[in-house]
């Protein structure tokens, strides 16, 4: 690289198409997730699976873990090129499948391949970035990267919504084609010139059984809990929730099921704002949609609220930051998580309304996505800081982990006390409420573990 880091930027010559492309990638992959928080009520609907509704997210959700871990796994002896085909492969049979589908059981046939070709597309893109780009210039990709969610948020729950009322929600899924197809173009032929580096071929394989267990693990809990009335569905959630253990702990930090004081207790807590926050926004549209009959592109509008309250507390907490050099930074998940109470609070008031509810629902977008603008990026940095040299990319996993599986398990369960209440004559609204009631109490534990949170000393970062 002969030209200067100064001269040269992420949109310059060299690096043009892949920039674009990544960022046409990781926004495609954000689009189709928002959307489908959007159009899931009314999928559910047309497909008879009212039933079976968080599994729309939690087969994507576990899928995602496999795709990340596998796929993490075998880059270094495959390459990015062999990885980023197969990935997209995987992700784009989801979609036509999800797009076809004519019952619940298929669309969620096509999600686990959309999941988990989603968390191997992403997995992809970082590894990309630490071989297409000099250090430099590392971080305005990451920023790029970073910025790549805000659009998708604020305008995809909403066109999402406007396809889903006034054509069809299958078109969602169809739209996607096109920008993939794009980015596959533009990244192809950088990623052809990567090499491939060796790895520790057995610690990967190890953290893909785990990977696999867990996986298995989880789908027999959720399973079990949504027929467990019957002895049956408790038989199968226990038996799901002892397999789980193990790779649970090998899979995150040391200490963190017994949420040690320091990094073990913020990726915990980091775990239960996540969980309850992504569950909590799942459950929301369903209630606007299926019981307060609000259209889906408004439903989609008032998403679109908390995302907007997301991005602004992200950019107020980067200033602040900036401003006391990080100390504040345990003080601020705190806030913020006590934030998130409040709007979780205020959109179970929402719901239990007769009439209305709407003002609460908005309102609940903004506290919730105003806590966890200032909570999700500040507990990474705070566990970016209690990583010694080399450790940054085991950390870095643990967050993505964290933030995948633990929604993945709470909306699951939200969906297993909708199909308990529907099967017990309690009705929709009940199972909602008992729902949201769920993410309640998580982000409380959220907000009780973050005292335990530690920041490291200035001389450890």
């Amino acid at each position: 690289m002969e030209v200067s880091s100064k001269e040269a930027g992420v949109f310059d010559s060299r690096y043009r198409a892949l920039t674009i492309g990544i960022i046409l990638a990781v926004t495609t992959v954000a689009f189709e997730g928002l959307a489908v928080v959007t159009i899931a009520p009314s999928l559910a609907q047309k497909l008879n699976g009212l039933h079976l509704y968080g599994w729309i997210f939690s087969s994507f959700l576990l899928a995602q873990i496999l795709g990340t871990m596998i796929i993490g796994a075998r880059i270094n002896k495959n390459g990015v090129f062999a990885s980023f085909g197969l990935s997209i492969l995987f992700f784009v049979i989801g979609i036509v499948i999800a797009a076809t589908s004519v019952n619940m059981i298929t669309l969620l046939i096509g999600r686990v391949f959309q999941g988990f070709g989603g968390g191997a597309i992403i997995t992809c893109v970082y590894y990309s970035i630490t071989l297409g780009y000099p250090d430099k210039l590392r971080t305005r990709i990451l920023a790029l990267f970073s910025g790549a969610y805000i659009l998708p948020a604020l305008i995809g729950p909403y066109i999402a919504g406007l396809l889903a009322e006034h054509i069809s929600w299958r078109v969602v899924f169809w739209l996607v084609l096109p920008f993939i197809g794009l980015a596959v173009m533009l990244t192809l032929p950088a990623f052809r010139k990567f090499t491939v580096r060796e790895s520790n071929p057995s610690n990967g394989s190890r953290k893909e059984g785990f990977a696999v267990l867990l996986t298995i693990g989880a789908g027999m809990l959720l399973a079990g809990l949504g027929f467990i009335t019957d002895w049956k569905g408790m038989v199968l959630s226990a038996a799901g929730l002892i397999i789980m253990i193990q790779p649970l702990r090998k899979l995150l930090p040391e200490g963190t099921l017994s949420v040690r004081r320091g990094l073990p207790a913020t990726i915990a807590s980091r775990g239960f704002f996540v969980a309850s926050y992504n569950a909590t926004e799942s459950y929301v549209v369903l209630a606007l949609t299926d019981v307060k009959k609000l259209p889906a592109d408004r439903a989609g509008l008032i998403v679109a609220a908390g995302a907007l309250s997301w991005s602004a507390a992200a950019w107020l907490q980067s200033k602040l930051d900036a401003k006391d050099h990080g100390t504040g930074r345990k003080k601020r998940v705190t806030v913020g998580i006590g934030l998130m109470v409040i709007g979780v609070a205020a959109v179970i008031l929402a719901v239990s309304l007769a009439e209305g509810g709407i003002v609460f629902a908005v309102i609940s977008q903004l506290f919730t996505g105003f806590g966890i603008g200032l909570a999700h990026p500040t507990t990474g940095a705070i566990a970016l800081q209690h990583t010694k040299t080399g450790e940054e990319g085991e950390i870095a996993a643990s967050l993505q982990f964290t933030d995948a599986f633990s929604p993945g398990l709470s909306i699951g369960i939200g969906g297993a006390l909708i199909a308990v209440s529907q099967s017990l004559n309690l009705g929709l609204l009940t199972g909602i409420i008992l729902a949201l009631s769920l993410q309640l109490l998580f982000v409380l534990v959220s907000f009780t573990l973050s005292f335990r949170i530690k920041q490291a000393k200035a001389a450890d970062m």
